[in-house]
């Protein structure tokens, strides 16, 4: 399951230009600007699926690659290199929504490097682009290494000010359960936990599951939708 998406060149401060593709979707109620994990750009087949689930449930996307992986290398830049691509992104997403509420997140990093950013921006007075973002998804939070139970990478979540939503597989070794739902406890209402019972960090199943990754992702992307219908509407009936 793919979809067809428009090429775009995305350029901004701090950073080479780097590709992105827009996904739209028929009767579209939002543009979710999606960043790629750290190991695969944005072309990898679980976020070409991914853009197309959520393109079936009417949220198109933009999905960019870090400048690293444009360039072919294998190794992430430095922390503030991958935030100034993601300001980037959300400032083309902007653009390509054409008046759409934007979302933001991504799988693994791209989610977490959205996250800092929207954390920073919101403690920033000067702070811009992240403003205009509506709420996040996280597709496999990372929130350590593998085999590590601490979950500091999840300290800047306290200081997003807007809703998120977690989609995490049950199987992740980047994300123990018991350690992200005390976290998301602390943060309250704001945050939304969607567990995929047996999925690991890309939320791929094991074959004995009888369910496919396709079928995952349709998954996904319905709770995806549903959550952000809930969002907006709450937002749009806001004084």
């Amino acid at each position: 399951m793919t979809a067809t998406g428009h090429h775009i060149t995305i350029e901004g401060e701090g950073h080479p230009p780097v590709s992105g593709i827009l996904v739209e979707a028929a009767e579209a109620v939002a543009l979710l600007v999606l960043g790629h994990g750290a190991g695969a750009p944005m072309t990898h087949p679980f976020m070409e699926r991914l853009a197309a689930a959520l393109a079936g449930k009417g949220i198109s996307t933009l999905r960019y690659n870090f400048a690293y992986m444009e360039a072919g290398r294998k190794r992430p830049d430095y922390i503030r290199r991958l935030l100034a691509v993601v300001r980037s992104a959300l400032v083309a997403g902007r653009e390509c929504a054409a008046g759409l509420p934007l979302l933001a997140g991504g799988k693994s990093m791209g989610g977490r490097m959205t996250s800092t950013l929207v954390a920073e921006q919101a403690q920033d007075a000067g702070g811009a682009g992240a403003r205009d973002v509506r709420g996040l998804v996280f597709f496999g939070f990372p929130l350590h290494a593998p085999g590590r139970r601490e979950s500091v990478r999840g300290d800047h979540l306290a200081h997003v000010p807007c809703p998120m939503l977690f989609h995490q597989g049950t199987r992740d070794r980047l994300a123990d359960l018991e350690l992200l739902r005390p976290l998301l406890e602390l943060i309250g209402p704001r945050a939304t936990l969607h567990v995929v019972e047996g999925g690991d960090h890309s939320l791929g199943m094991l074959k004995r599951s009888g369910r496919t990754q396709d079928e995952v992702l349709a998954e996904v992307a319905g709770i995806t939708r549903r959550w952000a219908d809930g969002l907006l509407a709450r937002t749009d009936q806001a004084p």
